[in-house]
């Protein structure tokens, strides 16, 4: 999968207002970064749980794209979210997103939300994808 093009396309949107960069794209497997800025954060100085979710949603759905046929898309249908420990402020969370489902109308995948050297969990987001026929 073309990293390059995904972040292209993202950066105009949501997913480039989050700052996510994408470290690894395959149909089994999507990894990607984010610094945790102060706009990221609530006045606790740790990462908002809207933008930890917003983080593992956008991977999801960024994981859905790479398995469609092209001209199909996807939208979250579901999305559940267990928080463990906190991100601090100037911190690196890292994402990797992997598949529990990947059926012809659905696609279910769990993102493990991590510190940057991957030694403390952070949070799980386990979320559905519906598979979007073209229009």
């Amino acid at each position: 999968m073309d990293i390059a093009r995904f972040e292209k396309v993202n950066e105009q949107y949501f997913a480039g207002l989050l700052g996510i960069k994408m470290l690894e794209i395959t149909e089994d497997r999507l990894v990607a970064r984010v610094e945790v800025r102060r706009e990221l954060c609530n006045p606790g100085g740790v990462m908002h749980g809207g933008a930890i979710m917003a983080f593992a949603d956008t991977l999801g759905a960024i994981a859905t794209i790479a398995n469609l046929q092209p001209g199909f898309n996807t939208t979250t249908i579901e999305s559940k979210t267990n928080f463990l420990q906190a991100a601090k402020e100037g911190s690196v969370v890292i994402g990797e997103c992997t598949p529990l489902h990947r059926g012809k109308r659905l696609m279910t995948w769990t993102t493990r939300v991590l510190n940057e050297d991957r030694t403390k969990l952070l949070a799980v987001v386990t979320q559905t994808q519906i598979v979007l026929e073209p229009r």
